[in-house]
Parts: C-alpha cells; sequence; structure tokens
C-alpha cells in the first residue's frame, strides 16, 4: 500500500547511521537505504511516496522502514 507523508528529513547517528523522515503528525519512519541522496538532507522539508515495508528489518529500528517512491522537495 502507498502512503504519502509529509515532515523533516533527520540523520540518526545509531548503528552506522540512519534516515529518518519525522512526518508533521510526529511519526518516524525509517528511509530504506538506496534513496536519492538529494532527498537525504538533515533539515530539508519533503513529500514522500512510498510503500511502509513490513518484511524489511534494521539495526536502528527507529520507526516503520519507508521505501522511497519518489518525493517533493518543499520550502
Amino acid at each position: 500500500m502507498s502512503i504519502t507523508v509529509t515532515g523533516t528529513i533527520q540523520r540518526r547517528d545509531i548503528g552506522t547511521g540512519a534516515w529518518a523522515l519525522v512526518s508533521d503528525e510526529g511519526t518516524t519512519y525509517e528511509i530504506l537505504r538506496g534513496a536519492d541522496k538529494s532527498l537525504l538532507q538533515a533539515g530539508q522539508k519533503a513529500e514522500v511516496t512510498g510503500q511502509v515495508r513490513e518484511d524489511v528489518m534494521t539495526i536502528a529500528m527507529i520507526g516503520p522502514v519507508l521505501e522511497v517512491k519518489s518525493f517533493k522537495i518543499l520550502s
């Protein structure tokens, strides 16, 4: 199932490091590795469309894992 989330990109220093999208509602999603580098800028606001992956586990375990399909940078 595809979802669209608006929030702020954060870098988390857990293990080898992880990228997160903290939604405007306060939910933290861990961004699945391999996302576009232009999205992964700490403090950047973005609207991200993707799929929550129930079949993926990570070392960081900071929230549901979000596989990014597309995104739009917000000003």
